[in-house]
């Protein structure tokens, strides 16, 4: 059996909805990033309640046709990426009060 993962937003980040990307800034280094579709299905929905493969099931393979194990790998390895960039927080239990910034919607 693998481990549970948890994700959430960091909230040491800027982050704005356009179209369908989410552009986050984060506060390590000032960097901006533009996340595609997927990555944004992801960051929108870690709230750090919701088990990374919750997620991916619930959301990601209803919104692009991915088997869930391709899916939960994937989104592994991208929350991952998103963590050593700062913009996500990863743990093997529950995360609460990250204070996550809702996007500001256009």
């Amino acid at each position: 059996m693998t481990k549970q993962l948890y994700v959430a937003r960091s909230p040491r980040i800027a982050a704005r909805m356009l179209g369908e990307e989410m552009l986050v800034m984060s506060a390590q280094g000032s960097t901006l990033f533009t996340l595609n579709p997927t990555a944004t299905v992801l960051w929108q929905n870690a709230d750090g309640a919701t088990p990374l493969d919750q997620i991916v099931e619930s959301k990601i393979c209803r919104a692009f046709e991915v088997t869930p194990d391709v899916a939960l790998h994937d989104a592994e390895a991208l929350a991952e990426d998103l963590a050593k960039h700062g913009i996500l927080l990863i743990s093997e239990q529950p995360i609460s009060n990250t204070n996550s910034p809702e996007p500001e919607r256009r």
